[in-house]
């Protein structure tokens, strides 16, 4: 779906503090990448077709970086990602497949609301308060105004950001909440994050595209790796459990 640019606050609950985003417009997927779409780009015909339209999971982050990249080949688009061991790129330059990021994942899961949900959870979500034992069928709850759907629930999503370089080493952000989550942790603000290898059985993913800036920058849509390295090089006696992704300086 197209989704237009725009401005959001992001806001940081560790340093208490609130950035302002400007976004220019980008693509995103309707749904969650789904089992089919998944087979279909990485030639695998294994899976059940009754799970076809069920999101693909689990789903590791640099498993949804290379199914990208894949797509982005089969579909004669540039690809976004260029990977060296757990070493990923992104050119911002690219027309290719990609994971959102932060900012524009929630911007679009927003779609101009400004309330924690952009609906009755039971109407737009699958969230422990439905009770199933996985995640269900794309689309099949109320989507928002931009046209998308399980924005919210059914499963998480990763997307292209560190979930804090100075807290969490290499951890990617994940948005939006599983089948299994409750409604406090069920928000278009509620941020999480993993290991970029953890394979979490509640985890998939959506696919934007669309180039958002300069070849060589470094910086787009939210997202900037000079902010990933000021945030890394954090001075002083580090609190205990803090693991600075220092590869970053």
């Amino acid at each position: 779906m197209p989704i237009p640019g725009g401005s959001i606050a992001l806001r940081d609950a560790r340093s208490e503090s609130t950035r302002d985003v400007s976004l220019t417009p980008f693509w995103l997927g309707r749904t969650q990448v789904t089992s089919a779409t998944w087979r279909a780009v990485m030639d695998d015909a294994g899976a059940s077709p009754l799970a076809a339209s069920v999101p693909a999971h689990p789903v590791t982050w640099f498993d949804a970086v290379q199914w990208c990249n894949a797509a982005s080949t089969l579909a004669g688009y540039a690809p976004a990602y260029s990977v060296s061991g757990r070493e990923v790129g992104w050119d911002v330059s690219a027309d290719g497949y990609r994971l959102p990021t932060e900012a524009e994942w929630e911007w679009a899961a927003r779609a101009g609301t400004v309330t924690p949900i952009y609906g009755s959870l039971s109407a737009i979500a699958w969230t422990a308060l439905d009770e199933v034992e996985g995640p269900q069928p794309v689309a099949g709850k109320a989507g928002n105004s931009f046209g998308l759907f399980d924005m919210i629930g059914n499963v998480w999503e990763w997307c292209w950001d560190y979930a804090d370089t100075a807290r969490y080493g290499d951890y990617r952000s994940l948005r939006g909440a599983g089948w299994d989550d409750p409604s406090w942790s069920a928000r278009s603000s509620v941020r999480r994050g993993s290991a970029p290898d953890a394979v979490l059985e509640d985890v998939g993913f959506r696919m934007a595209r669309g180039a958002v800036g300069d070849a060589g920058s470094h910086a787009a849509q939210g997202w900037s790796a000079d902010a990933d390295r000021h945030r890394a090089a954090i001075k002083g006696p580090l609190p205990v459990g803090w693991t600075p992704l220092r590869s970053l300086l």
